[in-house]
């Protein structure tokens, strides 16, 4: 009781006050998807100390494990209250990732996304990112079946969840270097998580994200495409949704970071492939490129200009590499 009456600026959790970890806390706003910076919950007084003082304590599990029950409740309120405590114990405490979900909360969390009330997806999806910030967690999160939900937040969520499922997406798509089975009993075979992502639709938004520039997810959205288009199957969906005009329009428009991001994604899906040089070059890439070869930063000219030599390759075709072999 006479903590509780202590002014909350007089209690201190790694070296910040509670005043300071306020539910309006920002400080902690991710940079390329590494964590996530959404609005709070509003949380009673009370619940705001549980929360709190379960953040500096020893063990949280008991809390935990209180959070993981309210998930499932009947209550559409108890379970956002519950979504963004999980949220924020992933959030400020790292150790509590992989307490969180090894205490079930991932399918109840992954539920949540599926949910039609807007609010209560947006806790679900940023949940599950700050939980995939931990790497043992990635596997377990893609088994359980986090993928479609993530794509369908993808398309219709708020901006708020639009914008964190896209930076899930990106967390999970990192996994295929580790080669685990995916999920415990072993009877879900090994599937390479961009793939998943690509048949699970998750192209078509990524691309109309990318061409609303603003919707202020133009680098995330291709950040996200850019990760993803080193598959086969990615550089076919990105085609099929019409993605290459919006890259050019990138290349041409965008700022430089999304330009260097954008000629990166065409650069790999020219490669080795003429068809997709064609259509690249009906889009009237080569002044765009041209200048970007100019003006953009160091990796953005190298990009551009090893794209201008795939074009031009293209330009003299079979010509210039029948004259090639008679020199040689």
């Amino acid at each position: 009781m006479d903590m509780e009456r202590k002014n909350s600026a007089n209690f201190t959790y790694m070296g910040r006050s509670i005043s300071e970890l306020s539910v309006n806390d920002d400080s902690l706003a991710f940079s390329d998807c590494n964590s996530d910076k959404s609005g709070e919950f509003p949380a009673s007084a009370s619940q705001s100390r549980r929360l709190l003082l379960s953040c500096a304590a020893d063990n949280s599990d008991d809390l935990i494990r209180q959070l993981v029950s309210d998930l499932e409740s009947c209550s559409i309120d108890e379970q956002k209250q519950a979504a963004m405590e999980i949220r924020l114990l992933a959030k400020n405490k790292p150790e509590n990732r992989l307490k969180i979900a090894k205490a079930g909360a991932i399918k109840p969390l992954i539920s949540l996304i599926s949910s039609s009330d807007s609010q209560l997806q947006e806790y679900g999806v940023t949940a599950i990112l700050n939980l995939s910030l931990c790497d043992e967690n990635k596997g377990l999160i893609a088994s359980s079946g986090a993928i479609k939900p993530l794509v369908r937040a993808l398309k219709t969520g708020t901006s708020t969840a639009k914008e964190n499922a896209a930076c899930a997406l990106l967390r999970l798509s990192q996994m295929e270097e580790n080669k685990v089975a995916i999920g415990r009993s072993g009877a879900i075979p090994l599937l390479e998580n961009k793939i998943r992502a690509v048949q699970a639709g998750i192209m078509k938004p990524l691309v109309e994200l990318m061409a609303d520039f603003e919707s202020n997810m133009v680098d995330k959205s291709a950040f996200v495409l850019s990760m993803l288009v080193t598959v086969p199957e990615a550089k076919t969906a990105v085609v099929e949704e019409a993605g290459i005009p919006v890259l050019v329009e990138i290349v041409e428009v965008g700022s430089q970071r999304q330009k260097e991001i954008a000629v990166s994604i065409l650069l790999q899906i020219c490669e080795d492939n003429m068809v997709y040089c064609s259509m690249v070059a009906r889009e009237g890439a080569i002044p765009p490129l041209v200048a970007l070869s100019q003006s953009g930063t160091h990796r953005a000219k190298q990009k551009a200009e090893a794209l201008i030599e795939l074009l031009r390759q293209l330009r003299s075709g079979n010509a210039a590499a029948k004259t090639s072999d008679v020199s040689v």
